[in-house]
């Protein structure tokens, strides 16, 4: 029985401790303030515990508690450390609560925010951009466990026959988001925006076939590619460099623009890239043929920079549009500079005879299946460097053997010649 009892605590005034027994004591402040306190030991250390203050916690309240981590105590639990991990608990449930209330739109943005640092800024604008057109004004205002598909349909469909590259494009973006509030915890489920297995049973794949097919990039034809080398090594402009060294590594734009001097190891002569540099998350090592070496040796270095070509913008590195204003001011405005991969493949399929996954991984696309990957893990480096010497080299033959790999029909119309005369 409890020496204390309500009215008592009620009209306790002095301050003071007061105790009820078992511990259990009454604390009065000179401010008037009581509040209730639990004393116990454990492992020989006399500790104290802070049970809530009167009269939210009643003196049958107070007892109650104190009873229930006496409990903890006999079961050799500490009852404070018990009580700091459900704080913990409950703060964390709030958050995830709060979390949950996130809008999709809010969602979308931090995943902005954590994976645009490697994008350009013109990716970065066009990324959010799409989003804004199609996605947010049905689904903005959801939280991520209220997108479903029927939500992502509504996004989808009025697009997907008209501007199915677009269309997928959000979609991939959705399903992004939302994979990201999966592993946040936001959300639970299967990915309503997933293509495979669930959206392909909903709306037309024939669509997205066809605008597989028109998405092409026009590209120079291998034979005329020569000449616009000889052109491009009249000018020692951060351009013109850079488009060299485009054509002649068949990099991508992005990779030629932040390709930084530390990515370059020109005693081994290679050019090596860290995964969140490559569209697949890779890493990749590109073989530098002895004339892209000496190319590369001859941009000048920005000590203040650590990028090959330096720019003034946020991105640090030149505009984007740097290489493909070179190009239309010389003539070139119906080509684009990633269609120098495809002139570099052609060459390669029809002037060598290195095998096809070799071409292929130059241009940084492992063909192999995930079963073939795990038995072969070979990046075919040094028949890389072979193959990437030969198309370096073939930019130096004379003009007459360019002219012979321009029309080979009149090649051999000119050895008949010879041989009739």
């Amino acid at each position: 029985m409890g020496k204390l009892n309500p009215k008592q605590v009620e009209n306790l005034t002095e301050p003071g401790t007061y105790e009820d027994g078992d511990g259990l004591r009454l604390v009065v402040k000179p401010t008037g303030r009581k509040s209730w306190l639990l004393r116990f030991q454990l492992a020989g250390r006399r500790r104290e515990m802070g049970l809530g203050s009167f009269p939210e916690v009643s003196l049958k309240k107070a007892r109650l508690e104190a009873s229930a981590k006496r409990s903890q105590l006999s079961d050799g639990v500490d009852p404070l450390a018990a009580r700091d991990i459900e704080r913990a608990a409950q703060r964390e449930a709030q958050r995830t609560s709060e979390a949950k209330q996130l809008k999709f739109e809010t969602l979308a943005k931090e995943y902005c925010e954590a994976h645009g640092g490697t994008w350009s800024e013109k990716w970065r604008k066009g990324w959010l951009r799409k989003l804004e057109l199609y996605a947010l004004p049905h689904i903005g205002k959801l939280s991520a466990e209220e997108v479903g598909t029927p939500q992502v349909l509504k996004v989808l469909q009025p697009i997907w026959t008209t501007k199915t590259r677009t269309a997928d494009e959000v979609r991939g973006q959705i399903e992004q988001v939302l994979d990201a509030a999966k592993a946040r915890n936001l959300r639970e489920g299967e990915n309503p925006a997933r293509w495979r297995g669930h959206l392909d049973n909903l709306l037309s794949r024939a669509e997205k076939k066809k605008a597989r097919k028109r998405e092409h990039f026009e590209a120079l034809r291998w034979q005329d590619v020569p000449a616009l080398m000889n052109k491009l090594r009249a000018s020692n402009t951060p351009a013109s460099l850079a488009a060299q060294l485009l054509i002649l590594t068949s990099a991508r734009a992005h990779m030629v623009r932040f390709a930084r001097w530390d990515e370059f190891d020109l005693e081994a002569a290679t050019w090596s890239l860290p995964d969140e540099r490559m569209k697949m998350r890779v890493a990749f090592v590109i073989p530098l043929a002895d004339k892209v070496v000496t190319l590369v040796q001859s941009i000048p270095r920005n000590e203040g920079s650590p990028y090959l070509f330096p720019g003034q913008g946020k991105s640090g590195v030149m505009h984007a549009n740097a290489i493909r204003t070179l190009l239309h001011g010389m003539g070139y405005e119906h080509i684009t500079r990633h269609g120098f991969r495809s002139s570099f493949r052609d060459w390669a399929g029809e002037c060598t005879h290195y095998p096809r996954e070799v071409c292929e991984m130059a241009l940084a696309h492992d063909e192999r299946d995930q079963t073939e990957g795990a038995y072969s893990r070979s990046d075919f480096l040094d028949k890389r460097r072979a193959l990437m010497s030969d198309w370096a080299d073939f930019f130096s033959k004379p003009i007459v053997d360019l002219e012979k790999a321009a029309n080979p029909a009149s090649g051999r119309k000119q050895q008949l010649l010879r041989a009739n005369a």
